[in-house]
């Protein structure tokens, strides 16, 4: 066989591996950015507080529970639920923050009383008891487990869902979106998708305002 069409046969092989290479590169990436989503303030799977409909403005909180801040601001958002009762959707997704010994033990006391749809009874009861066991150096389970029993929850139910991997993946989930939206503190919130710059108490009614006006 001559040189020359060696090299023919040699140089139509090497194009026909580049274009199989280049196709299964493509198809790839296209399965990557399937499974892989664009991040959303607001997932089906988000904890919806207060469902105002359609037409309601959208308030979105990253919060941690260990966080003072977070605690500081429940009041003024409890306010703002009940003022704008029917015109927003409220939702809390979950930012555990490092440093803070009990900011996971906390949200994964949240998820577990989440799956027994009971995940606003915990929320409420952790922000109001943070002074009682934020700040510790080391976890204490036993303090969100002893908040379970106390709004009656199914412990054995309870147990199962914080020793469960897939429950702490749920946080994480909440935190890795979170950082890909721009969430560096707590709380950070979204009103219809914007993130709003809390400088004081009264920015974030100011959001919702200013939403409902567009």
């Amino acid at each position: 066989m001559k040189n020359s069409v060696k090299a023919v046969i040699v140089t139509g092989g090497l194009v026909m591996l580049l274009l199989i290479g280049v196709l299964v590169w493509a198809v790839a990436q296209r399965a990557e950015s399937e499974n892989d989503p664009k991040p959303q303030v607001l997932r089906e799977e988000s904890h919806v507080l207060d469902d105002g409909g359609a037409d309601a403005v959208t308030v979105v909180e990253f919060l941690d529970f260990e966080c003072e801040a977070c605690a500081a601001f429940h009041p003024v958002m409890e306010e703002l639920r009940q003022q704008y009762d029917g015109q927003i959707t409220y939702a809390v997704r979950y930012f555990p923050l490092p440093g803070h010994a009990n900011s996971m033990p906390a949200a994964l006391a949240a998820e577990a009383a989440a799956q027994q749809g009971d995940f606003e009874a915990m929320y409420q009861r952790l922000l109001e008891t943070q002074a009682e066991w934020g700040g510790a150096a080391e976890p204490n389970p036993q303090v969100f487990r002893d908040l379970a029993e106390e709004i009656g929850l199914d412990m054995a139910a309870y147990d199962e869902a914080v020793a469960d991997p897939a429950t702490a993946e749920r946080v994480r989930r909440d935190r890795s979106e979170g950082t890909f939206l721009g969430v560096e503190g707590t709380p950070t919130f979204f009103v219809d998708g914007r993130m709003v710059t809390l400088t004081g108490p009264d920015d974030l009614e100011k959001a919702i305002v200013e939403a409902q006006s567009r």
